[in-house]
């Protein structure tokens, strides 16, 4: 699936995501690293900790431990420009205005547009108010939102959970091609065995607040 969000320019590409000893009330010490490129699977039984981890790894949640973008120590980065590299991507995502269209900068309309065709979203849904969209709409458009803000790194909660099988082969293709075209790293939270062994290279389980490679 092709599309014509315009190349990422990826500073320092190679060394990706760092994480070292990275703890919180019931996750950790957890350790791993994500090249600019990847992507890991991360799952686990409902309230194991799959949510907290990239809470943490976005510096959402207080915790525990190191880490580091492209070699640059998250503490050297203000806290903002850190969660707009390394990005959390909820299960559910807020919204602050009554239309699509207004949470997107103009700059980057075209950019949006194109990846809402590659997701499967109808025309026109810039145009519609935020009310009347499904739950698998929200939860694209939040994908949508967060890629056009060039992140270095996406941290996804579940991010097809609500979505056909077919919908969700459209997005898992749009965020292939995210990676391997702009080198964007990501950490995918799943449910589904068989979608983690599509979209990752590593496959992790969190078992007793430990990651265990599945």
């Amino acid at each position: 699936m092709q599309y014509s969000i315009r190349r990422v320019h990826c500073e320092c590409m190679g060394t990706g995501l760092h994480i070292e000893s990275l703890r919180g009330p019931h996750v950790g010490p957890l350790s791993f690293a994500v090249a600019r490129g990847e992507c890991i699977a991360v799952m686990g039984a409902s309230g194991a900790g799959k949510t907290q981890l990239l809470r943490l790894v976005a510096d959402l949640d207080p915790g525990e431990g190191r880490a580091s973008l492209d070699g640059v120590p998250r503490d050297a980065i203000p806290a903002p420009a850190w969660r707009h590299k390394v990005m959390f991507v909820p299960a559910v995502s807020g919204w602050w205005a009554a239309t699509v269209a207004e949470h997107f900068d103009e700059a980057v309309r075209d950019d949006a547009l194109s990846l809402c065709t590659a997701m499967r979203l109808p025309a026109g849904i810039m145009a519609r108010d935020l009310t009347g969209l499904s739950t698998g709409e929200r939860q694209r458009l939040a994908l949508v939102r967060a890629i056009v803000r060039k992140p270095g790194v996406l941290l996804l909660d579940e991010p097809t959970s609500g979505l056909d099988a077919e919908t969700a082969e459209a997005v898992e293709a749009c965020l292939g091609e995210l990676r391997a075209s702009h080198g964007v790293a990501m950490v995918w939270v799943t449910h589904d065995a068989s979608q983690a062994a599509r979209v990752a290279g590593k496959v992790y389980r969190i078992i007793g607040g430990a990651l265990v490679p599945a």
